[in-house]
């Protein structure tokens, strides 16, 4: 599995899926793919997002799980019908998946399926474990979505069922928490640990658009002469020079 801490792919995806059971060794298949893009640690517009008939029943207890029923997935695409779709959107990105093991192997499974030979998704992919990567944080500690969202004050009272694409969205949430360190600007140690620092909200995505209040002349003016001056104190290395 990869570390966060090398030079990261500029794109990554945010993976979930949800099945008919557990292992697909015994013919479960996979029913649901939810996936988010992020661009340089940022969460993009662009996602993935299917239902899948499986062509079996799914088991009773993976019902309980995620809610969604045979009924529900007759006319749904097999996997055949989307796989080229899928592909091409997580094709050469870095999956961030909480339990790789797991998602990976379906995909694995569904794709040797097909006609002909097909790579593996972590031979086209980087595979990043959020789970395995949570365990060396926190060892002892529980490491589930659940847990994971409590411990970052990730907003997850909007997931009364497991659903592949609501549970991408909440999982790159609590990836850029994990792994980009913002928690320990806002809170000590102690309040990290106990779980008691703000909830980040998910905002709806039919929120108004935020007004945009542009500065003046003469405070752009007042924001260049204050930039010559840290270029000039650091030897020429002001960072927003080296943007532009």
């Amino acid at each position: 599995m990869s570390n966060p801490s090398a030079t990261a792919p500029n794109r990554q995806v945010v993976l979930d899926t949800e099945t008919t059971g557990i292992n697909p060794k015994e013919g479960h298949k996979i029913i649901e793919i939810g996936c988010v893009e992020l661009i340089n640690r940022r969460l993009t517009k662009k996602s993935f997002h299917v239902y899948l008939n499986p062509e079996r029943e799914i088991d009773a207890e993976a019902i309980e799980v995620h809610g969604i029923t045979n009924q529900f997935l007759r006319d749904k695409p097999k996997f055949a019908e989307i796989v080229t779709d899928f592909l091409n959107f997580t094709r050469d990105a870095e999956l961030i998946i909480h339990n790789a093991p797991f998602d990976v192997g379906f995909i694995n499974h569904e794709l040797s399926l097909l006609p002909g030979q097909n790579p593996n998704i972590d031979g086209i992919c980087r595979i990043f474990d959020t789970l395995a990567y949570a365990r060396r944080l926190h060892p002892g500690a529980r490491n589930s979505l659940d847990a994971l969202c409590k411990r970052y004050g990730v907003d997850n009272s909007k997931r009364d069922l497991h659903g592949a694409l609501l549970d991408a969205e909440i999982l790159a949430d609590v990836y850029l928490m994990m792994t980009g360190g913002q928690i320990s600007l806002l809170e000590d140690h102690e309040t990290l640990l106990t779980g008691d620092h703000p909830v980040i909200k998910r905002l709806n995505a039919d929120r108004p658009a935020l007004k945009i209040i542009s500065c003046t002349k003469d405070e752009d003016l007042m924001h260049q002469q204050r930039l010559q001056a840290i270029d000039k104190s650091s030897g020429g290395k002001c960072l927003w020079f080296s943007q532009e």
